[in-house]
């Protein structure tokens, strides 16, 4: 007998994906247009990314150059920058709007390092959920009969080698992002 273990599987890389998305807004003093291009922005009476209303290019390593192809949403793109989380203040120019990264001090890198550690720790605890979940399903097989007892056992390790895989790939992408916060 088999079980599937697609489904947690699939919840593993969903957490994986979301963990990614939330280190983006993590900035490092390194420019790149994930840090903005999802800031919504009031454009023809609707919300909309930044990304479908502008080019967000990188002028050097630490600037981002943000070029309206409708420069009547230039003031928009403005406050909805300063409003969100992003923490640099824009240039506005005519055409468009620079952002500079500031460099980071010893002091912020040392809070980023702390949010990463936090996000991985949530990553964790969504997985374990997910795992609770299946072992619960394969108990509830081996209780109704659908599943020797032995199986349950060789399921449960199956189980945990696929939560030690994504676990070590977690931790992964979160050393990378501390690395990158280091720099």
């Amino acid at each position: 007998m088999n079980y599937d273990f697609s489904k947690i599987k699939n919840r593993g890389e969903e957490i994986k994906e979301w963990l990614k998305k939330e280190f983006i807004p993590l900035r490092t003093s390194r420019a790149t247009p994930a840090l903005v291009e999802n800031i919504l922005i009031d454009s023809y009476g609707s919300k909309t990314p930044l990304k479908h209303v502008a080019s967000i290019t990188v002028e050097d390593a630490r600037t981002l150059m943000i070029t309206p192809w409708d420069h009547s949403v230039l003031k928009s793109m403005e406050h909805a920058i300063v409003g969100s989380s992003v923490g640099i203040s824009p240039v506005v120019d005519k055409n468009s709007i620079r952002l500079t990264m500031p460099e980071l001090t010893e002091e912020r890198r040392k809070a980023l390092m702390k949010v990463v550690s936090e996000k991985l720790e949530e990553a964790k605890i969504s997985l374990r959920k997910a795992r609770d979940e299946v072992w619960q399903d394969i108990q509830n097989k081996e209780k109704k009969g659908e599943m020797p007892e032995d199986d349950k056992f060789r399921f449960k390790d199956e189980l945990q080698k696929v939560i030690d895989k994504t676990i070590k790939d977690l931790e992964e992408i979160s050393e990378r992002k501390n690395k990158e916060i280091m720099g």
